[in-house]
């Protein structure tokens, strides 16, 4: 427990957002508490209890708490699912209790695969998987490994995806069988980790977990990864029609037509290979960044913007000019 309170990510991350003073004295306080951390823990320990606690937090608890929303208030629920009634989990609580089941021991499952692949391959290597130093990732470091891992796991995700969880094998009957059971509806957030286990570690472990294992970044810089990617995976198989974002509203509505469809297509994570090897399913990622944009009206507010900039330029314009005018009258 000690391990799982001293992982101060947010603070380092979102340091920049804060006042220069305050961002210095959270990334002073986040070096501190890191290099304890890694003095007190081995790298091993750090990795799979950070891991488990990304998950935990950015999947598990919100995942329970649309459940019971979903369950509790299915009218005002369902005014906001995609397919409507259709998309709300049974009401039955045996059948949400083995979910939960399911969803937990998948969990576990993932971090024990995880550990196992992170203990031989630092046994073949000779040193830790993740870089574990006392010594921060740069911010451009950061940045060019994020992308990195972000196109490995589109392309991962894409043909895992099409060609064996949707094809005629029998990890295809498997994934259809537990995560496609429910025809012409979206899905909601726990079912991100109520598939059949082996399905499960293909279509969302292992697109995440193996580009970082070539790679190997910081593990800052892969825990940063696996936050971002679980909350996209959290809202995108939360089947609302109100996920915030102009790209994360285009994916939710694609992972909600690819589960009411059966899985006959929108295979991968962001929608980029779907568009361009012609398996998007309604709507693509170019229509839908479209189509939300001007639902949020970014083309008007842009305006606004560039309109309230100019005024207020114009504003001090003129209001040096007053100025100027005053010292001349004053000087005469």
């Amino acid at each position: 427990m000690d391990l799982l309170l001293s992982l101060p990510i947010v603070s380092y991350f979102g340091g920049p957002v804060f006042t220069s003073w305050s961002g210095s004295m959270n990334l002073l306080f986040f070096y501190m508490t890191w290099t304890t951390l890694v003095l007190s823990h081995s790298p091993l320990k750090i990795e799979l209890v950070g891991t488990l606690a990304v998950r935990i937090v950015f999947w598990l608890v919100p995942s329970l708490f649309f459940l019971i929303f979903d369950t509790l208030l299915p009218s005002l629920a369902e005014s906001i699912k995609l397919y409507g009634s259709a998309s709300l989990p049974r009401r039955n609580a045996a059948s949400l209790f083995r979910q939960v089941l399911l969803a937990l021991f998948n969990l576990a499952l993932s971090t024990a695969v995880q550990a196992g692949i992170s203990i031989g391959a630092g046994s073949l290597l000779r040193h830790p998987l993740f870089k574990t130093s006392t010594r921060l990732p740069l911010p451009w470091q950061i940045v060019k490994h994020i992308w990195l891992l972000y196109t490995a796991r589109e392309v991962l995700t894409y043909y895992i995806s099409r060609y064996i969880l949707h094809s005629r094998g029998g990890i295809a009957k498997l994934h259809k069988s537990y995560a496609h059971s429910r025809k012409g509806a979206a899905p909601y957030a726990l079912m991100l980790y109520t598939d059949h286990p082996l399905p499960l570690l293909l279509h969302r472990t292992l697109p995440v977990y193996l580009p970082a294992l070539v790679i190997q970044p910081h593990l800052l810089t892969y825990f940063l990864f696996t936050i971002l990617t679980t909350l996209e995976e959290m809202l995108s198989m939360s089947g609302y029609s109100m996920v915030p974002g102009i790209v994360m509203g285009g994916i939710a509505k694609r992972t909600a037509t690819h589960y009411a469809s059966g899985g006959r297509g929108n295979f991968g994570a962001w929608g980029l290979l779907d568009w361009v090897g012609g398996t998007s399913v309604g709507k693509d990622v170019v229509e839908d960044i479209s189509d939300e944009a001007e639902k949020h009206q970014v083309k008007e507010r842009s305006q606004k913007a560039a309109s309230d900039t100019g005024s207020l330029i114009q504003d001090s314009i003129d209001g040096l000019k007053k100025v100027r005018k005053t010292r001349k009258r004053t000087s005469d």
